[in-house]
């Protein structure tokens, strides 16, 4: 009787994961988000009650933002280690050469990896981040579910941005360590880019440059809808969006995380030459 072959994607996932987290990487990055997420629940529920003590859904997105600080940090290290240095050092090494000789289309090739990369990641983080706020708080998160999601929203479409900017930088580079560099360039020049908009926008008393950076980073947009930014010149409030702004600016963010991801799919799946 002839063999049963497997299924070529479940292969490429399983290869995928095993190389993106081979022991001890998946224990110690679930070891750094547990400890970080419940640390700074911990400490974030009085600073919390100190900044928002009387609006509940002001409270809840503090707690939250406090919260996914240093975790939301640690998904980007992983990120930058699994997309951009694995990705790029696939191509070094003459995996994704590998993978393409598989009996499977391109773009689910790419799929399988991302499922690797960064679903996992992201599975990992929310899950943790969820679990502590259900354990810590379950009575104000159920009261506010609608906030904690948003915020997580919110405060995860610049990450997935920019992971499929760096995606695209992986692919065109094909070095792990050179496409590294330059992600983390671009990342601080964004973060960089991204203070002096918001320093230009207080100082001149505009908020049309924070409006635009709210769509690239819709957490802002979030953030002074519950704390209003109060503007240098004259002392007015400078920017107070709505919530339904905030969910403008939220869908405005997702629009550019999915274009990004279809000019990488597109990129992989028509323009690569191997």
């Amino acid at each position: 009787m002839e063999r049963r072959r497997g299924n070529p994607f479940l292969e490429i996932l399983a290869a995928s994961i095993h190389e993106d987290f081979r022991f001890p990487i998946l224990e110690v990055f679930a070891f750094l988000y547990a400890i970080s997420t419940f640390a700074f629940l911990g400490l974030g529920g009085g600073i919390a009650s100190m900044l928002s003590p009387q609006s509940g859904e002001a409270y809840i997105h503090q707690l939250v933002s406090i919260q996914m600080g240093i975790p939301l940090f640690i998904f980007l290290i992983l990120i930058f280690k699994n997309v951009v240095y694995g990705f790029g050092s696939e191509f070094e090494k003459g995996t994704i050469q590998t993978l393409l000789s598989y009996p499977l289309k391109r773009h689910m090739v790419l799929t399988a990896k991302l499922l690797s990369a960064l679903g996992v990641s992201l599975l990992m983080f929310l899950g943790i981040q969820f679990f502590a706020l259900f354990i810590m708080a379950p009575q104000t998160v159920f009261a506010n579910l609608a906030t904690v999601i948003v915020s997580y929203l919110a405060s995860l479409s610049y990450p997935l941005f920019l992971t499929a900017i760096l995606l695209i930088v992986a692919m065109k580079i094909r070095k792990g360590g050179l496409a590294l560099v330059l992600g983390i360039v671009l990342y601080f020049a964004l973060s960089v880019a991204s203070g002096i908009l918001t320093a230009l926008s207080i100082t001149t008393g505009n908020p049309l440059p924070l409006k635009a950076l709210s769509v690239l980073n819709p957490s802002l947009a979030l953030q002074y809808h519950f704390n209003p930014l109060g503007s240098l010149v004259g002392g007015e409030i400078l920017w107070n969006p709505s919530f339904n702004e905030v969910l403008a600016y939220i869908g405005g963010g997702y629009c550019l995380v999915i274009a990004a991801f279809l000019i990488a799919y597109y990129y992989f799946s028509r323009r690569l030459n191997i």
